[in-house]
């Protein structure tokens, strides 16, 4: 039992540190899209501002964008599906070229009809997305609206029927390029998942300078609205081609197959993938389904354009440090929670999941809370140049908040959902979803009216708070209870070290403004970094006191990286 006892320690020194290696090479890449993202977003929003080109992608981006969110994701359930089946395997990968392939040509002749039936219902789809584009004129003016603000939703619609037509083929590379995901993380390459979305912002990027380039200033003129809204279309389906090609080499060279028409559907393997596959995507497009619902009503908005732009905007900077460490968490912690599922393992899983919800409360919590204490600043700095000004940024900061509320919540229901994944179980996920869709649609019908754009943000927040209450109810039932304290004072802790640093740093950064004002870039840029500062400062000072092993485990790690170079 003495030499035993070694070993195990050894065994769990040597996963904990390939965890760490794993998130810190996730890390350095998504940080790479995630950054790229940003750039992409400000040249938008630079370009654009709250106007109608980019109003309408975001209704047109709705379906092509939930399919890539969806099937193409890391994490998405493609790639869960395919990493949670291929992980359990005893390293051989002969016979894993057939599975991925065969799942392919089954995916793609599926979404195949899919692009066809999106370009062909392209209007009564776009209907479905935003029926307040639908309105009638005379019902337009009887609620007050003038002859400008009606023009402008016919031109939204009209741009976002065409966004729509044209980036329709994005379903088909979102199953493709989410296939790829799973099969190169099974083969250990974890860099190329994380790295390719940057590939989709550079096309976006290189369209719009060259749309610059060609106008010049009457790039913001109403009437190139149209060709914007085209420029932008075209260039985010070559992105998603590209994301696709260049996954393709090194998932061929890692004999996880390539371009190869399979029929073997009858294989356990692809069974089981499918099995997993099949409840996961639709567990999962309810999520997004909660995104298409919270558009239906901002749809109804009176300026439905700068609602939905906000939201984007104010998305795309909750995303940013949402996705990286989403990636860093997750992406690691899914293959260890699949093979942790047998009844004799469940402590250890239990062990995993709490370090997964711990380290999400580290990250996701003061993150939460200094975005809300600096949200306006935060979006002056980030946007607020060329057709951005500051009222589209009060608008986005008032969204912005509203986001910062639920990370923590957003980012632990993933991680309670790929527990289920692990143990096989996509049921309990789906049936969840299920219900929080009434739950969002009723929350946004209740919340849109009084609160506008950050009502519906705020309608999601809470579907997601009780999303993952639901599904620690019945994880507790499946894994014959799970330690609720345990779990929950850190959590507590960590809340309550947030809310102080946020409090500090709005404080700091009201009292640099009383005294130095906010006018011009490089002051905000000082003030919000001194206050942002003063905020972290405040939060680690306390998470310290707590305690806490995952902090200690992250610091050990820190130091031992630090001190070997």
């Amino acid at each position: 039992m003495s030499d035993r006892i070694p070993s195990e320690k050894s065994t769990q020194k040597s996963l904990q540190k390939s965890l760490f290696n794993i998130a810190g090479i996730v890390a350095v890449a998504t940080l790479l899209s995630k950054i790229l993202g940003l750039f992409r977003q400000v040249a938008i929003a630079a370009a654009f501002g709250n106007g109608t080109a980019y109003g309408a992608y975001n209704f047109a981006y709705v379906i092509p964008g939930f399919l890539l969110i969806l099937l193409g994701g890391i994490n998405g359930p493609f790639h869960s599906a395919i990493v949670s089946v291929l992980a359990k395997g005893k390293g051989d990968r002969t016979d894993v070229a057939p599975i991925v392939e065969t799942i392919a040509t089954l995916v793609t002749g599926i979404l195949l009809l899919v692009t066809v039936g999106i370009i062909i219902f392209a209007e009564p789809l776009m209907h479905l997305v935003a029926p307040g584009l639908f309105i009638a004129e005379s019902e337009l003016r009887s609620k007050g609206l003038d002859l400008t603000a009606i023009a402008n939703l016919k031109i939204t619609r009209d741009i976002a029927v065409q966004q729509l037509q044209i980036m329709a083929p994005m379903a088909v590379l979102a199953g493709l390029i989410g296939i790829g995901f799973g099969a190169l993380n099974a083969a250990d390459a974890y860099w190329l998942p994380s790295v390719s979305p940057l590939f989709s912002s550079l096309t976006v990027l290189i369209g719009i300078g060259g749309l610059a380039w060609t106008l010049g200033s009457k790039i913001l003129a109403p009437e190139y609205a149209m060709l914007g809204g085209t420029v932008l279309a075209w260039s985010t389906l070559a992105g998603a081609v590209l994301q696709w090609l260049v996954q393709i080499p090194t998932q061929w060279r890692s004999g996880m197959g390539g371009l190869r028409l399979r029929f073997d559907f009858q294989r356990p393997e692809v069974q089981a993938v499918m099995k997993i596959m099949a409840p996961a995507t639709f567990s999962s497009g309810m999520l997004q389904i909660n995104v298409w619902t919270d558009l239906f009503f901002a749809s109804f908005i009176p300026n439905a354009a700068a609602a939905v732009s906000a939201m984007g905007y104010a998305g795309l900077l909750i995303q940013t440090p949402l996705g990286i460490l989403s990636s860093v968490i997750l992406v690691p912690l899914f293959p260890i929670l699949s093979k942790l599922t047998d009844p004799e393992n469940w402590g250890e899983l239990k062990q995993r999941i709490r370090q997964g919800l711990i380290l999400t409360a580290l990250t996701m919590l003061p993150i939460s809370a200094l975005t809300i204490a600096l949200a306006y600043p935060i979006s002056r700095v980030v946007y607020e140049r060329g057709a951005f000004n500051s009222e589209a940024s009060q608008l986005t900061a008032a969204v912005l908040a509203a986001y910062a509320i639920g990370m923590f919540v957003y980012l632990g229901r993933d991680i309670l959902v790929r527990v289920f994944y692990a143990l096989g179980d996509g049921d309990t996920p789906f049936r969840i979803s299920i219900v929080n869709i009434f739950l969002n649609a009723l929350f946004d019908y209740l919340l849109v009216e009084k609160l506008g754009a950050p009502g519906l943000v705020l309608a999601t927040v809470g579907v997601n708070v009780i999303s993952m209450l639901a599904l620690l109810w019945f994880l507790d039932r499946r894994l014959n209870g799970i330690p609720w304290v345990e779990w929950g004072l850190p959590i507590l802790g960590l809340t309550g070290a947030s809310f102080i640093a946020g409090v500090g740093s709005w404080l700091m950064l009201r009292e640099m403004q009383n005294l130095w004002g906010s006018a011009g870039l490089i002051l905000q840029i000082i003030e919000l970094s001194i206050a942002g500062l003063l905020g972290l400062g405040i939060f680690t000072a306390l998470a310290l006191q707590l305690k806490l092993p995952e902090v200690d485990g992250a610091i050990n790690q820190i130091k031992q990286k630090i001190f070997r170079r």
